[in-house]
């Protein structure tokens, strides 16, 4: 499902002495099946901009489309419920959305008030919990019974039975450690492909997005500052670092050992045992770069 904003802006408060433009002319196309991460600093509008994706807010100006939905600005859209039902959104900290008895009934409570079979639903939790990496012997328990991490995921497998075609992650990871972060972000990303999802992710973490994106948007002060794939975007330092943001650890490493050894290294998000073994061919003098 394809995500374009069409000249978007969003204005909080407006008319007031707290009058504060969040996004300003926002112009983008996100294709249907692609994996984007949107970048920026705190207060750059990423937050804001996530809201538009399932109609939590509509523009103050411009337009929104995703797949066959328009949401304009002063016009009452009547297909929100609907289009809901299409993009499904992953908060921060997920887990403090938990309420029912069980984890069967937490998974099965959007279908239920969208109006799916109960037979459907049945088949939805079962498929929803593996791929979500739990057992089906949890789906009696309460949830509150179970793990942090586990709760996490019983809660992202409740968006996930709705059958969305858009997945939006507002910094999905945030309070897992390292390893908790990595099978998160693996997780996610097998479900980007297993499913075809259209796949936003909203994050502070440069490496996830060079791990996991194909295409980058940079915002700043609610504009979209730079765009591109993540490999381009990266490769631009000193621009990133003026709107206060880094670059990640590996792109830092290949640049500063291509000035020290006055080489160049290709690096194309392979994995770290193949990259290694190049920079070991170079610091021996070969040339198997491949």
């Amino acid at each position: 499902m394809q995500i374009s904003f069409k000249n978007v802006s969003y204005i909080y408060q407006p008319k007031t002495p707290f009058e504060y433009k969040a996004l300003q002319d926002l112009s983008f196309t996100i294709p249907s099946g692609s994996f984007v991460a949107v970048i920026g600093h705190t207060g750059s509008g990423k937050s804001t901009l996530l809201q538009h994706l399932n109609g939590l807010l509509a523009p103050t100006h411009g337009e929104v489309e995703i797949g066959d939905y328009k949401i304009q600005a002063d016009e009452k859209n009547k297909q929100l419920k609907s289009l809901r039902e299409q993009v499904g959104v992953v908060f921060q900290y997920p887990e403090h959305q938990l309420f029912e008895e069980t984890v069967y009934k937490d998974i099965a409570f959007g279908p239920t008030n969208f109006g799916v079979e109960k037979d459907e639903i049945d088949d939805r939790v079962e498929r929803t919990i593996d791929s979500v990496g739990l057992s089906s012997d949890m789906l009696e328990r309460s949830p509150f019974d179970l793990s942090g991490g586990q709760m996490r995921r019983v809660a992202i497998a409740g968006v996930l039975a709705m059958e969305p075609s858009v997945l939006v992650l507002d910094e999905p990871t945030a309070g897992l450690d390292p390893r908790g972060q990595r099978e998160m972000m693996d997780m996610f990303y097998q479900l980007h492909r297993d499913q075809q999802l259209t796949t936003v992710l909203v994050t502070h973490s440069m490496e996830d997005a060079l791990a996991y994106a194909d295409y980058v948007l940079v915002m700043d002060q609610g504009q979209l500052y730079m765009e591109g794939e993540p490999l381009e975007v990266f490769h631009q330092k000193e621009a990133l670092n003026d709107v206060g943001l880094d670059v990640p650890e590996i792109i830092e490493f290949i640049t500063k050992f291509e000035q020290k050894f006055d080489t160049s290294m290709q690096y194309t998000n392979q994995p770290l045992s193949q990259f290694a073994e190049q920079l070991k061919n170079k610091l021996k003098g070969g040339h198997h770069d491949e």
